[in-house]
């Protein structure tokens, strides 16, 4: 026997229950609102009804009270046309006055005719045809002035809005005897105002209503013209639905109003009729004519291949006569509504019962498989997902019980997945050890924690964090690690944290407080003691990491410390040019300026900046220590002015010499010793020259460069060998050079072969066009690696290093960039070598050592320039200079702004957020710390990238 499941017999019966339940409404729903529909058409067409007939009074009220005047006005006496005529702005008054009202009139016992009609419709003017300004036509049948076959004339006459008379026309056509119309008799014959039936008017062809009373004097009878066009027109508008048929009729059924007016005039050969309602051919209105109904009572009938809803009312406007108001309305049309809500209904009821059927599904699976759904989580945790918590609810006992279980072990080993993720990614020690404890905390279904680390230097163990409302000791001896716990909280456990070696390195302690099962308290302890082991691996590794760290800082400070400490030239500068950078670029990441907006550096990239600022003239190491000292021009390993000195005390010497030879060969010693006064005088000051030269303070015109090589030329004699006592490369140098008899002349100043000093196999790699480039550099190379010439140095024209010495110096960026890039970075710390070595780098692509423009730079590499700079014009412990003040400084570095050598932006930057100050309030002199204009430098600085040209 096949056995059915259970949520199939729930998810059955409730489907069932509820298509029974939706059919039964659906059906009461249906007759409920076709009963309501069918209400409100009746009700709809009870005041159709009422509307029609208050038109009908509308029309004929207005129209009782002017004829209640005029049967007494001289019109009804007037025996000729002439008078009559007189009365016209009476009667155009009445009809103005009145608007539903279309014509005045009034006939005589004489058989003569007066009628007022008001052109204001345009089938009235298209009838007339009369003039533009004619507001009024009155037209008249009056008795002939002579005797002719007919006995009346007929006029047409056309006034404007002021009464004035237009134009007359004769109508001989024009023929009416009013005597001869049913209003006039009935009016003759009747004491109070009579009304007809709707009938087409004589005239216009339009269908109305008169209304006549007979004059005061009783020879004339006054009638008045209605059109009931706007009937029609209203019945358009009151249809219950599009299709709804609706007819006004009269007692023998002629069709006096219906929303197609055109259908219901009929035009004879001599005579226009309104049409009765088996001539429209209107199927649905005929049966209920054919098929009496109550009144007020709607009838539901099929006519025409069609369901209808008919209604009959009856008028009682026209006392004597039998009106009646018939409607038809399709009942799809009428019931179209209820039609859309009984679908919409069962739109409803299907997603309900949908619905349900799922719900039936979902109440058996909880009522009778709690299992195989527990059973589909455990998958989860089989596939190792332990994020989703367990979601099974059941009233049996054992499979809540079971999912309890379930549920612990689950959040256990989420926690223990969370502890080992932490101890494996969280770099910073204290997060970590925070996060652990939270973690721990909840594994263990603990609320209160710490963790204390080994302090070596205090010998004690230091809180370094805690969950939870009780207070820890902020220390513990690190002899007695469970004394003070238990004095401080009687169920807490502490489990030591030890290295592979044994090594202390902390505690941890769990406050077991809510855990009462004994068996239950040994686990928990069991697990602190695991999971210790592996905090304390964590631990080592990021304390073994920070010592990494602090020593890697410590080296590169000493790098730095020990190029300051090098040459007294360079005192200071890389300890502080990182405490300036760092300043600036602090002041970047806050700066909201469109500049430095979107600027953002993390942890990582600070670190980087942090070792590229310190590291950023490594390369100054092996930078040659008596070209970084040259003080002087003539200045190698020592200074050579003392070698050209002696020269001069021996050409000094050679003038008493030659005074003393001169006097013993007859010359008068008085003579003799003037010219060598005079010989010795000019010694003296051009040594003095050649001394100021060989300083370098101030920029050598080509006066003095040709005076230097004129004095250049004096000569004096070697007696003495001068390769003698030389090293293997002087040797070297001058073995290609045949050596000079003694005693030999020489030239007071030279510039000899073996002072210059060839590359040879040590050309560096700085030429873009260098195959060994691989670092980008771009920088001209020297023609000779040395040159020590002596004419050739104190013809230096500014400072006092020459062209080669000047590119030795600037090649401390190029083993900079080398060095960096040659250690094995890891890739945080890629950007450093780049950070560090383009701070000789010019905005302009003049810079050194790549040549690279300020749109290939970063912001940091710019930092360093503006730092690097500011800290070279403003130190005050160089041998060879002052400290520059703030505004000499600042106006230097706006020159070079303006000059495209350091970023504008950047600079703007230095001075708006203050560094320059905090700077200098730190590392300068008292005397330096004067008051820049910094709004006119900024100012000057913008106005310059204004003026800057397009690249």
């Amino acid at each position: 026997m096949r056995r059915i499941p259970l949520q199939f017999l729930v998810a059955l019966v409730v489907a069932l229950s509820m298509l029974l339940t939706a059919a039964a409404l659906i059906y009461q729903g249906y007759r409920g609102m076709e009963a309501a529909m069918v209400e409100t058409a009746s009700q709809s067409a009870e005041q159709l009804t009422r509307f029609t007939q208050e038109r009908i009074r509308a029309l004929v009220e207005p129209g009782q009270a002017a004829l209640r005047l005029l049967r007494h006005d001289p019109l009804t006496q007037a025996q000729d046309l002439p008078t009559r005529l007189n009365r016209v702005p009476a009667l155009a008054e009445t009809l103005q006055t009145n608007p539903l009202l279309s014509a005045i009139y009034i006939g005589y016992d004489t058989g003569e005719f007066l009628l007022l009609r008001h052109l204001d419709h345009a089938k009235n003017r298209e009838f007339f045809q009369p003039p533009s300004e004619a507001s009024f036509v009155l037209q008249t049948i009056s008795l002939a002035e002579t005797s002719s076959r007919f006995p009346w004339t007929g006029e047409w006459r056309f006034f404007n809005d002021q009464y004035q008379l237009l134009e007359t026309r004769k109508k001989p056509d024009y023929r009416f005897d009013p005597r001869t119309r049913v209003w006039y008799q009935r009016a003759l014959q009747a004491e109070h105002t009579v009304l007809t039936p709707p009938y087409v008017f004589f005239t216009t062809q339009e269908v109305g209503i008169t209304l006549a009373q007979r004059a005061s004097n009783g020879r004339a009878v006054m009638g008045l013209d209605a059109t009931t066009h706007d009937l029609s027109d209203q019945m358009q508008g009151l249809k219950l639905t599009p299709h709804t048929e609706i007819a006004l009729l009269s007692a023998d059924n002629k069709v006096l109003a219906y929303p197609d007016l055109q259908r219901v005039i009929l035009r004879e050969e001599h005579n226009t009729r309104l049409a009765f309602l088996d001539e429209l051919n209107i199927v649905p209105l005929s049966h209920l004519l054919d098929h009496p109904i109550p009144e007020g009572q709607a009838l539901r009938y099929h006519s025409d291949g069609r369901v209808w809803y008919g209604l009959v009312s009856h008028l009682t406007a026209f006392n004597d006569e039998n009106l009646r108001i018939l409607i038809a309305a399709p009942a799809q049309e009428l019931l179209a509504d209820v039609w859309n809500i009984l679908l919409n209904q069962a739109r409803w009821a299907l997603l309900l019962l949908a619905a349900l059927i799922l719900l039936g599904i979902f109440l058996g699976r909880r009522i009778g498989q709690p299992l195989y759904q527990l059973a589909d989580q455990i998958q989860s945790l089989i596939h190792f997902d332990f994020s989703q918590p367990i979601q099974v609810h059941s009233r049996i006992q054992e499979v809540q019980q079971l999912r309890d279980v379930l549920q612990g072990m689950a959040e256990t080993i989420k926690s223990f997945e969370s502890i080992a993720l932490t101890l494996n990614r969280e770099e910073a020690l204290d997060p970590m050890l925070s996060q652990v404890l939270e973690y721990l905390l909840q594994a263990v279904k603990c609320r209160q924690g710490a963790i204390y680390l080994v302090d070596n230097e205090r010998k004690i163990l230091q809180k370094h964090t805690q969950f939870g409302e009780v207070l820890y000791p902020s220390h513990l001896p690190l002899e007695q690690t469970d004394l003070p716990l238990k004095a401080a909280h009687s169920q807490a456990h502490a489990s030591l944290l030890q290295d592979r070696r044994k090594t202390t390195l902390g505690l941890l302690i769990i406050d077991l407080e809510g855990v009462l099962e004994q068996t239950e308290r040994q686990a928990v302890c069991r697990f602190m003691d695991d999971i210790s082991g592996s905090a304390a691996v964590a631990i080592e590794t990021r304390q073994l990491i920070k010592s990494q760290q602090a020593l890697l800082d410590a080296i590169i400070k000493l790098i730095a410390d020990a190029i300051d400490a090098k040459s007294p030239y360079t005192s200071g500068h890389c300890e502080r040019v990182p405490e300036l950078a760092e300043m600036i670029l602090d002041a970047a990441l806050r700066d909201q300026s469109p500049a430095f907006a979107a600027f953002r550096l993390d942890a990582r990239e600070r670190q980087a900046f942090h070792l590229a600022a310190w590291l950023h003239d490594c390369g100054k190491i092996i930078s040659p220590e008596f070209i970084i000292d040259k003080a002087t021009k003539l200045e190698t390993i020592y200074n050579r002015i003392h070698e050209i000195r002696v020269r001069f005390e021996v050409l000094h010497r050679d003038a008493e010499i030659s005074c003393l030879q001169a006097q013993l060969k007859g010359q008068p010693a008085a003579l003799a010793e003037q010219l060598c006064r005079q010989t010795q005088a000019q010694l003296h000051e051009e040594f003095a020259l050649i001394a100021a030269a060989n300083q370098g303070g101030e920029f050598l015109s080509d006066e003095v460069i040709q005076r230097i090589q004129q004095i250049g030329r004096r000569t004096w004699l070697r007696h003495f060998d001068d390769r003698l006592g030389l090293s293997q490369d002087e040797q070297a140098r001058l073995e290609m050079l045949p050596a000079a008899p003694l005693p030999c002349p020489e030239f007071l100043l030279a510039d000899k072969a073996e002072h210059i000093q060839p590359w040879g196999e040590r050309i560096p790699p700085v030429r873009a066009e260098d195959p060994r480039n691989r670092w980008g550099f771009d920088m001209q190379l020297p023609a000779h690696a040395l040159n020590t010439g002596e004419l050739y140095n104190l013809c230096i024209r500014r400072g006092t290093l020459s062209e080669e010495e000047r590119f030795r110096i600037n090649e401390h960026i190029v083993h900079t960039i080398i060095m960096l890039e040659s250690l094995p970075l890891p890739e945080h710390l890629q950007r450093v070598p780049a950070i560090a070595g383009h701070h000789h780098e010019k905005m302009d692509g003049s810079g050194y050592p790549k040549r690279l423009t300020s749109e290939q730079m970063s912001w940091e590499e710019k930092i360093m320039a503006v730092a690097d700079v500011y800290e070279a014009l403003t130190a005050s412990d160089r041998p060879y200079k002052p400290g520059k003040t703030l505004s000499e400084s600042l106006q230097i570095m706006l020159k070079m702004v303006q000059e495209q050598h350091l970023d504008a932006e950047v600079f703007q930057l230095f001075l708006r957020s203050g560094a320059y100050r905090r700077y200098a309030e730190r590392f300068l002199k008292p005397e330096q710390l004067d008051q820049p204009d910094i709004t006119a430098l900024i100012n000057a600085c913008q106005a310059s990238i204004q003026t800057r040209p397009m690249p």
